[in-house]
């Protein structure tokens, strides 16, 4: 039996969300989805329900390039609660433990710990994560009273300065490399004072080349839906190629592109010596449509190029 047809329409294109507070990244996406009457659509890393800010919805053929935004470098603004321990090292976990008394934290002391987390550090996920193990999400395991061993894992905090600081707060924006835990990060900022620590904000201000001034609301969205209709909000998608928007790219003929198509590595004066590439292609005049949403139709997809100078396919889109 065949693939049953997918509900909804053809939409393709990224839509760059500002997720509110208090909804899940999962539930933000089912509602996009239902705003655009989109087919198909996935996001591009998990915010916390606590969290707010950049959360890229990729709808259709972009879905293929979303990986590039999971490994991408992301930029949180961030406040820290000295003194206060919770279960899942955020607000809207249980309080553990409250401290007697928070020291009084000079600038050069705060600088000289934060000092220590900056550069490549080792993290151990919270078991209150999305993290899979055995494909069960940790956090499903946590609140059935399940604890399971994790691994530390390298992480990158290129920036991390002081926005603010008071006796018992801390707002810190941070850029870090993918799969940094900010909670962890503020739980062990907590340790080293001795009081504890836990995240009472978080929003995301950057993932990879988007930013937070690009974003829309899902409100704005909605009300954007009821009195433009459905083009009005295809007209707000960024095209697939925007997911890779800083990778060198290089434009193929139209008969050179039909070969990379099908499949075949092909060559190309144009190409950078290695790397990966973001691939368009001439027009071959046939008039064909874009296939839907905001997509560039002459971008074909993502190509490595080989120890020969040739180009291989890695991700293509799918033409009409």
């Amino acid at each position: 039996m065949g693939r049953k047809p997918r509900k909804g329409r053809r939409v393709n294109g990224i839509l760059l969300l500002d997720k509110p507070a208090g909804m899940t990244s999962n539930g933000a996406l089912q509602k996009a989805k239902k705003i655009f009457e989109a087919a198909k659509a996935g996001h591009t890393g998990s915010l916390d329900p606590l969290a707010t800010g950049v959360l890229p919805i990729c709808f259709g053929e972009a879905t293929k390039f979303s990986q590039f935004l999971l490994d991408a470098n992301k930029r949180y603004l961030t406040t820290v609660k000295l003194g206060v321990v919770t279960a899942t090292g955020d607000a809207d976990g249980k309080i553990l433990s409250i401290a007697d008394d928070v020291p009084e934290i000079s600038k050069d002391h705060l600088e000289a710990v934060l000092d220590g987390f900056r550069g490549v550090i080792s993290q151990v996920p919270s078991m209150y994560s999305a993290l899979k193990v055995d494909g069960q999400p940790l956090y499903k395991l946590a609140r059935q009273g399940i604890e399971v061993e994790r691994k530390s894992r390298q992480v990158t905090i290129f920036k991390m300065e002081v926005v603010s600081h008071g006796r018992d707060e801390i707002v810190l924006d941070i850029v870090c490399s993918k799969g940094t835990y900010v909670r962890c990060l503020a739980e062990e900022i907590g340790q080293v004072f001795g009081c504890g620590a836990h995240v009472v904000a978080l929003r995301r201000l950057e993932v990879g080349p988007f930013d937070i001034d690009e974003t829309y609301s899902m409100e704005k969205l909605e009300r954007l839906r009821e009195l433009d209709g459905l083009q009005a909000l295809d007209e707000k998608l960024l095209p697939s190629s925007a997911a890779v928007i800083n990778w060198p790219s290089v434009q193929l003929t139209a008969v050179t592109a039909s070969y990379l198509r099908q499949g075949q590595p092909v060559q190309t004066s144009n190409a950078p010596t290695e790397g990966w590439v973001r691939i368009f292609s001439e027009s071959d005049g046939s008039g064909q449509e874009s296939v839907g949403g905001n997509d560039d139709e002459s971008f074909i997809g993502v190509g490595e190029i080989l120890e020969d100078g040739r180009i291989a396919p890695r991700r293509l889109v799918v033409m009409d």
